[in-house]
Formats: C-alpha cells, sequence, structure tokens
C-alpha cells in the first residue's frame, strides 16, 4: 500500500467554474486488480496498452487506486509532481525478487491483457480471488511462477544431453582415474 500526503490549498477549477479547497489529506492507494478493474469497467479498453494515456485517463486510476472510504477525486487535484513520481514508482515496483529470463518475457509481452484475462488465469491457477488485492505486478509474477511450476519438464536435446553424459563421463574417468 501506498501513502500519499496532499497538502490542503485551494484552486480554481476551470472545467466546473468554482473553487475548490481541500483540508490536509492522507490517500492510501493500492495498484492492484481491483484498481485495473475500476478502470477499465469505465475506460473500456485495457489499461496495458501501447497507447499513450490522457491526463484524464492517468489521474482516474489513481482515483481507482484509492481505498480511503468516501474520498472525493477532486482531492487528486492536488497532487504535486513529487506525489505522482512516488506514484508512479509505486506502480513500477516489482514488489518481488522473482525476475524470469528474456525467453519467457517475450512471450508474455506479446499478449494484450485486461482484467478478465488475469482473473482467468488466477480461476485455471486455482489462486485465491483475495489476491485480487495483491499489488498488480507481484501478482502477475504469482501467475507465471505457477504457470512455470506446472508445465512438464523440457526434455533435452541431442547436443545438450550429449553435452551432459561427456561431462559426467570425464568426472567419472577422473574419480576412477582412467
Amino acid at each position: 500500500m501506498l501513502e500519499i500526503t496532499i497538502a490542503g490549498k485551494e484552486w480554481f477549477d476551470e472545467v466546473k467554474g468554482e473553487f475548490i479547497s481541500i483540508d490536509d489529506t492522507t490517500l492510501q492507494m493500492e495498484h492492484s486488480l481491483l484498481s485495473l478493474s475500476k478502470w477499465e469497467k469505465k475506460w473500456k479498453k485495457p489499461f496495458f496498452s501501447t497507447k499513450e494515456k490522457t491526463t484524464e485517463e492517468i489521474l482516474d486510476y489513481f482515483a481507482c487506486m484509492i481505498i480511503n472510504p468516501h474520498v472525493d477525486p477532486q482531492i487528486l487535484g492536488g497532487l504535486t509532481a513529487e506525489n505522482v513520481e512516488e506514484i508512479h514508482k509505486y506502480i513500477d515496483d516489482p514488489m518481488t525478487a522473482t525476475t524470469f529470463s528474456d525467453k519467457e518475457n517475450k512471450r508474455f509481452n506479446r499478449e494484450v491483457i485486461t482484467n478478465e484475462i488475469i482473473y482467468y488465469w488466477m480461476i485455471s491457477l486455482n489462486i485465491p480471488v483475495e489476491f485480487q488485492k495483491w499489488h498488480l505486478n507481484r501478482l502477475i509474477t504469482l501467475i507465471r511462477v505457477c504457470n512455470i511450476m506446472n508445465q512438464p519438464p523440457k526434455k533435452m536435446s541431442k547436443k545438450e544431453l550429449l553435452s551432459r553424459n561427456a561431462a559426467l563421463n570425464a568426472v567419472r574417468r577422473k574419480q576412477f582415474k582412467q
């Protein structure tokens, strides 16, 4: 969870033509599957896409991330550049020590991923629905780990098999001094 403190201030909302005043507020935010679901429900497009998001879409995603009850989304108008940078760092944080090889990443990144696809992965891998509240990067890592661990072991190529056998034979010859 990320906590962002927005200092109290007053500004003019040009769209609504009125002054907005806020008190000091601490927002609790989660980059989770729930946040993603809320955002995709509203915008009706994949969050993970190559298309650039508008400022309105980004601010709306920040609003979807808020887990404090009864927070007026207008409070996001009080975000500073430092707050926005901190939120982006939090979203980009892998939240895990697990890494994957480039070969595995190539297959994964070609797919268009929506919240329903992630829910499907969770269901098919028997991941409890409570994990939808995890940081999204950590959840996707768990899904990938489950998927890898459920795959049958790869067969060695003929070249790999011959190489392994040659190495084993060399160790045995050395061991038995032949």
